[in-house]
């Protein structure tokens, strides 16, 4: 529960109309950019699932992420990237011509998926089955006589089974093990996972130039979290010679792929220059496809483009929306946005319980603001109250 601000003894008085339009100004000057989430790190697979391991949602920051800052020194001849592909406009529906003869119907075809005539049934995935259902002692025990058999999928469930302590306890070394053999037979899902392994440490000895090989061989297989995290090795320039232009080309690739981490951090690169052009309409519109995935910061950072008409066209109200969205999910950096935009009045009507709500919210989570904690000395006693009984209940 949040701690309540001591109250006031005396209100002070209500400011005046010259007053609110200097803070409305002083608001806007003031809503910068967020400051850049803490540096890039690797996707972990937590919860992958069977088909592909993909990355679970970046866990919230202890603390409010750090302002944003280059990922490196910008090139001075960067290669441009493609940007990711305007929405197509609709095809207009032409009307049917009446003088045109009936159209013989087509000949029906058989389903793409009805085997040839004579072709054994496909035997259903058990074991993958009873794990999606949540099944975990059966598909360990429909996995284990397939994978001893050398059925690489199987092994990549058994390493999936042991990692995540899903109906055993959890068994890193014994996840490892299983991951080696389905990394030797190509599987791209336990190349990834095996990689983040030894990148870590887990359940295996610590060896980046290991991480970074199998990373290369699931990237090879156009594997889209493999193909993020050799780009960020890239950037940082370690384990892989630093080359941004590398790191740009592996980001566009996973972004292409839908990765939301790889077109987040590709906006970031468009944003500062690095490894590509510095256009900023290409960083915003990764930003919002990002965004639109389900990317948090990408929300915030989207949305304060949208606030301050930086590489799209300004749009308050939209600002709003997203921030209010990122705010939910349990940024401090987009609740501390909205606040002030709620304070202001900027793309939404003036509240001054919702600003002080989000302020007190994004204050617990540790993103101070002096600003708004002036505002909320402005606030009637039944205001702050009505504010500090909703952040308290935080989160919904």
């Amino acid at each position: 529960m949040l701690l309540a601000a001591p109250a006031l003894a005396q209100a002070p008085a209500t400011p005046s109309q010259a007053e609110l339009d200097a803070a409305r100004s002083q608001l806007r000057d003031a809503l910068a950019d967020p400051e850049p989430a803490a540096p890039l790190g690797p996707i972990s697979p937590a919860t992958p699932a069977p088909d592909a391991l993909a990355a679970p949602a970046r866990p919230a920051p202890a603390e409010p992420p750090p302002p944003l800052g280059p990922l490196g020194d910008p090139l001075t001849e960067a290669t441009p990237l493609p940007a990711p592909p305007p929405p197509a406009a609709p095809a207009a529906a032409s009307a049917p011509d009446p003088q045109a003869p009936e159209a013989a119907p087509p000949e029906a075809a058989l389903p793409e998926d009805e085997p040839p005539e004579g072709a054994p049934e496909p035997i259903p995935d058990l074991a993958y089955g009873a794990f999606q259902r949540g099944y975990y002692l059966t598909a360990m025990a429909h996995a284990i006589p397939r994978a001893r058999d050398g059925d690489h999928a199987a092994q990549t469930l058994l390493g999936i089974l042991y990692s995540g302590g899903y109906g055993i306890p959890p068994n890193p070394t014994e996840s490892a093990g299983w991951y080696e053999l389905a990394a030797a037979g190509g599987d791209p899902g336990a190349q990834l996972a095996l990689g983040l392994m030894y990148l870590r440490g887990d359940g295996v000895t610590a060896d980046p130039e290991r991480a970074a090989d199998l990373f290369d061989k699931a990237a090879a297989q156009d594997q889209p979290d493999a193909l993020y995290n050799l780009g960020l090795l890239y950037l940082e320039g370690t384990v892989r010679p630093a080359s941004h232009e590398e790191a740009a080309s592996l980001l566009s690739r996973a972004a292409a792929l839908d990765n939301a981490e790889a077109q987040f951090a590709l906006g970031r690169l468009y944003a500062d220059g690095t490894g590509v052009i510095l256009e900023d309409s290409i960083a915003a519109r990764w930003f919002r496809s990002a965004a639109e995935l389900g990317h948090v910061p990408a929300m915030t950072e989207y949305a304060v483009r949208l606030a301050n008409g930086k590489g799209v066209d300004k749009d308050e109200a939209a600002a709003v929306r997203w921030f209010q969205r990122a705010a939910v999910a349990g940024d401090p950096v987009a609740q501390n946005r909205l606040a002030r935009m709620f304070a202001a009045g900027l793309g939404v009507t003036a509240d001054p319980v919702e600003a002080a709500t989000w302020h007190l919210v994004a204050k617990a989570a540790g993103l101070a603001d002096p600003w708004l904690d002036d505002y909320l000395l402005g606030l009637t006693a039944e205001q702050r109250t009505l504010a500090e009984a909703a952040a308290s209940s935080w989160p919904l």
